[in-house]
């Protein structure tokens, strides 16, 4: 096992990896996910155990519940914290099964215009427990809020969702809130890739606008693989049972105080640079990309990520996707609106969280975008480049 922690270790310093849903948790983040906490089963709630022994499990978990509130600034006490969920698609699964009655009406993302799969696809339990209809991007390749008010008079559904998984723009959740109210649906904001920004004041918060929160931790939070839902109060009981006993046993002690560590950094001036950082890269990468000839969904991009459409290239997202791993490079494929199918997706996606946690700047991302030009346009030899991407991941080594 040691070697290949080694290898991965290995692999990870010497790419530049572009995914927008990862990045790179910090020492203290990882220690606590190795810490004793690791041992102890806490079925239940704080206060209220299946196990002895759970005293400081009660602290630890109380403890974490107050970070959130203070991170996100919650004074309101009618805002409840669950941070027990195992990852996203678990914590959705749960605000659905508490919240909702099978085949009620949700109205979510398209999961090629940008959604998420447990918004609504078929091929997952939230496609095919609940109605679930879609509204997309329109020609600007940014949320069409008209359609969205339309199909919610239309379908009246029991929640409405927003937040995305591959959506490069600001979303209004003000905009949100307010579609939602005007047909009696509940409104889940998933805010899973922006938590971060959302935290640090530069994106939107669906707080005092959305009736459910839920997010994930390992993005731009900065945390391990996790998540947390925040709802209203008259909703908390609902969703806490579907948690568990619905959906989990014991929650993952350890990885609940690797958030809580994660949440203290986020307290910390230097995060909220880092955030603002993000953004500056992901602005000066788009930039570069559009200046070589790629068409970026949207035109470019108001978070940590951009979509580009390969298509234009006489490429598809997979052929882009493995060119780009042999040089080093790491960006997953992606949908683009009105691909057939999301198992043939015609883009890449392409975020900057995690080459910013390396320490990595402006100067960097023109440099990445020649790389990546280089690649795709150009056609330059796999070993010029490749020796080119080893030397820039050189220069940031991964923190250990």
């Amino acid at each position: 096992m040691k070697h290949l922690i080694a290898k991965e270790a290995k692999r990870q310093n010497e790419t530049l990896d572009l995914i927008p849903s990862e990045n790179i948790a910090s020492p203290a983040v990882r220690s606590a996910l190795s810490s004793l906490f690791v041992n102890k089963y806490a079925e239940g709630y704080p206060g209220k155990r299946y196990y002895p022994g759970n005293a400081i499990a009660d602290e630890l978990e109380t403890y974490v519940q107050d970070l959130v509130r203070k991170v996100f600034d919650l004074k309101d006490a009618a805002w409840r914290v669950n941070v027990q969920p195992y990852s996203g698609s678990p914590a959705n699964a749960a605000i659905y099964l508490g919240l909702l009655d099978w085949k009620d009406t949700i109205l979510g993302m398209s999961l090629t215009h940008g959604g998420h799969l447990t918004h609504g696809h078929r091929v997952t339990f939230s496609g095919r427990a609940y109605r679930a209809v879609h509204y997309g991007v329109g020609v600007d390749g940014r949320i069409d809020y008209d359609q969205v008010e339309k199909m919610a008079k239309q379908h009246k559904p029991k929640m409405l969702i927003s937040g995305a998984s591959a959506y490069p723009r600001e979303i209004h959740f003000t905009r949100m809130g307010a579609i939602a109210k005007s047909v009696g649906a509940l409104h889940l904001a998933d805010v899973s890739h922006i938590a971060g920004l959302i935290a640090a004041g530069l994106h939107q918060s669906p707080f005092g606008h959305a009736d459910i929160i839920m997010m994930t931790t390992q993005k731009t939070l900065r945390g391990p693989r996790g998540a947390i839902i925040i709802s209203r109060a008259e909703l908390s009981d609902q969703i806490d049972k579907a948690v568990f006993p619905g959906f989990q046993g014991g929650p993952h002690l350890h990885t609940i105080a690797g958030i809580g560590v994660a949440l203290e950094e986020a307290q910390k001036p230097v995060f909220r640079k880092y955030q603002a950082q993000v953004v500056k890269n992901a602005n000066a990468l788009a930039e570069t990309l559009a200046r070589a000839g790629f068409a970026l969904l949207s035109g470019g991009t108001d978070n940590h990520l951009m979509l580009a459409d390969m298509r234009v290239l006489g490429l598809d997202g997979k052929g882009a996707e493995g060119m780009l791993e042999r040089v080093g490079i790491i960006a997953n494929r992606n949908t683009v609106p009105e691909d057939p199918s999301p198992f043939k997706p015609s883009g890449i996606r392409i975020g900057t969280p995690s080459v910013t946690s390396r320490g990595m700047g402006v100067r960097e991302m023109r440099q990445i975008g020649k790389l990546i030009a280089a690649t795709l346009i150009e056609k330059k030899p796999t070993r010029e480049v490749h020796e080119a991407v080893q030397a820039l991941c050189a220069k940031f080594p991964i923190k250990r």
